[in-house]
């Protein structure tokens, strides 16, 4: 949480609570601008934004109940600053929107590692998408032989593990929710400790099993040459 931060100093606490995969509030004076299925731009105003892990991104005013400027689930969120100001931008392409807000002056940034039991009902758990993975193991790819669960290592137990069609064992880290790199990190841990605990000549592949993954945590996968399913816990 920061209060009167620097235009840097909430780039910085921004950008890594939105790598963390976490929800994040600001409130400043800001200006915002759309553009998608129409376009549009609001002038220079003190506003509430949230912005939620699954891409929901938020602009409030201080009256009624409905955000003056909203992008829907499913967006990227990005900070970076330009000209001296915060920009938080939000994009989709499916259909193409975007929508950036400019921050001049940030009066409070804050963020939460949210754990929303209610929403298991809603959208699953984490052991649906595994029974899920059992029951079909080819929602995974043709060929997949799911072998074990919860398998101990030195960094943790795996979620599945397994075999491809060509004998390479599989690591799988299920999540039930949209993440960031924190667990692109918990599976590349997983991929060492389990390639070091097996024959030399093991060749150990990671695959991230979720409903959607952040920006930054796609370039992680493909830097560690590790891999990503999206997969639902429910169908």
């Amino acid at each position: 949480m920061r209060t009167d931060p620097t235009v840097p100093e909430a780039e910085a606490f921004v950008s890594a609570a939105l790598d963390r995969g976490s929800l994040v509030t600001l409130f400043g004076r800001c200006t915002v601008e759309y553009d998608g299925r129409a376009a549009s731009e609001l002038e220079s105003g003190e506003r509430h934004l949230m912005l939620k892990p699954d891409g929901t991104h938020l602009v409030h005013t201080d009256s009624g109940q409905q955000p003056v400027n909203w992008q829907p689930p499913g967006s990227d969120h990005e900070c970076r600053i330009e000209s001296d100001a915060l920009v938080i931008e939000s994009v989709r392409t499916a259909p193409d929107e975007r929508l950036a807000a400019t921050v001049t002056d940030v009066a409070h940034a804050a963020a939460f590692d949210v754990d929303d039991e209610a929403s298991v009902d809603l959208v699953g758990s984490e052991a649906d998408l595994k029974r899920r993975i059992l029951e079909s193991p080819g929602l995974v790819e043709e060929g997949f032989t799911p072998l074990s669960t919860e398998r101990e290592t030195p960094a943790g137990a795996v979620d599945v593990y397994g075999e491809d069609a060509e004998g390479r064992t599989v690591v799988l880290e299920l999540k039930r929710r949209r993440v960031g790199p924190d667990a692109v990190g918990q599976l590349k841990r997983y991929v060492g400790a389990l390639g070091r605990d097996l024959h030399a000549d093991a060749e150990v592949r990671g695959v991230l099993v979720a409903p959607s993954v952040t920006g930054r945590a796609e370039e992680l996968l493909a830097e560690e040459g590790l891999e990503f399913v999206p997969l639902t816990p429910t169908g």
